[in-house]
């Protein structure tokens, strides 16, 4: 199926490795012009690297800590033109609730709440007087399943999901769309890095694995074609089975 992002703009954060790079792969492997972002500069030039060794491509890439204000302005500026936004930050550190300072709550919220609101509010402008967009924010599992000791997560991946179910609403006549994926345990640095809570939660997977990376790339580039122009506000999951449905 051909999903029409040929030439599509796209910009993808969180990209220099994990479910970021999956994503900009996937986006790439359609044909997309595809900005990476990371805040770290030598493993975004190792992504890239990745990225042509496979095909040719028009991929760049910034550099940027978008749990800072600095960042998202960084960032933002090169939102203006784009087709499909792509957010990710990146899961916050496993820790007990009880250490967990302002700091700690403060930084999580820029990285995975507020930076997705500013980068989604600068890109709209654009997709709008274009009338074509997507949107697609790498949340988590953990707003449909809980997960102890990832509160930093489990709070901040809510308050996105709320302002998402929103805001959709108010662009969808504008062919602009915003969904939210909800990675379960995927096969990333991240998982390796979640250790022991890990392990527990892919010992729980139907499916009996962790999902692929490739997997969870071609899921968001699908919501990001010019087919899935139907779908828009809605929270997917990607976890083998693992949370419960509810009705």
């Amino acid at each position: 199926m051909d999903l029409g992002l040929r030439n599509r703009r796209a910009l993808v954060c969180g990209a220099s490795r994990g479910l970021g790079f999956a994503c900009a792969k996937a986006l790439v492997d359609e044909g997309a012009s595809v900005t990476l972002v990371s805040r770290d500069e030598r493993r975004l030039t190792d992504a890239i690297a990745r990225l042509e060794a496979e095909r040719a491509c028009a991929v760049d890439y910034i550099a940027a800590d978008l749990a800072t204000e600095e960042g998202q302005d960084i960032v933002g500026s090169a939102c203006e033109d784009l087709d499909i936004l792509v957010t990710n930050a990146g899961g916050p550190p496993s820790a007990d609730f009880r250490e967990l300072t302002r700091a700690d709550w403060a930084r999580s919220l820029e990285a995975n709440f507020l930076s997705a609101v500013e980068l989604i509010r600068v890109s709209v402008r654009g997709m709008v007087d274009r009338e074509f967009g997507r949107i697609v924010n790498v949340t988590s599992m953990t707003v449909r399943m809980p997960v102890a000791n990832l509160d930093l997560s489990n709070a901040t991946r809510l308050a996105l999901t709320g302002y998402v179910a929103g805001v959709s609403r108010q662009l969808a006549p504008h062919n602009v769309t915003i969904n939210n994926l909800l990675p379960g345990p995927i096969a990333t640095e991240r998982l390796q890095e979640l250790g022991v809570t890990a392990d527990r939660l892919i010992e729980k997977v139907p499916a009996g694995r962790a999902g692929a990376p490739e997997e969870f790339g071609a899921a968001c580039a699908f919501l990001c074609s010019a087919h899935a122009g139907f779908i828009t506000g809605q929270n997917l999951l990607l976890d083998g089975g693992l949370c419960p449905i509810t009705v």
